[in-house]
């Protein structure tokens, strides 16, 4: 995939929760997901955002996003953070994540 970005997670529990979330999120972007066993890598072209309010209606309780960190032990691309979302994207771009 040409300038992929994304996460890297660690398989743990609510894994397949945190893809569907990213799924919704993205819905006319092409996402990859690659199972390499003792992690992940999820990767789409050029942008990808997930929110809180996605991932908190896929896993069915409350979720902070400082929770993503310690899941992720790596990304491509540039990413930016908030209370309500992370962004990866290839390039900074004037977009804001809120």
């Amino acid at each position: 995939m040409k300038n992929a970005v994304g996460p890297v997670l660690r398989m743990s529990e609510g894994i397949e929760a945190i893809i569907a979330a990213i799924e919704e999120d993205n819905p006319s972007t092409e996402i990859e997901v690659i199972d390499r066993g003792a992690y992940v890598r999820i990767q789409a072209p050029q942008r990808m955002k997930v929110t809180r309010a996605s991932i908190e209606r896929h896993i069915g309780c409350p979720f902070e996003m400082r929770q993503f960190e310690p899941m992720m032990a790596a990304f491509a691309g540039r990413i930016e953070t908030s209370s309500d979302a992370i962004l990866w994207s290839f390039k900074r771009r004037e977009e804001t994540i809120s």
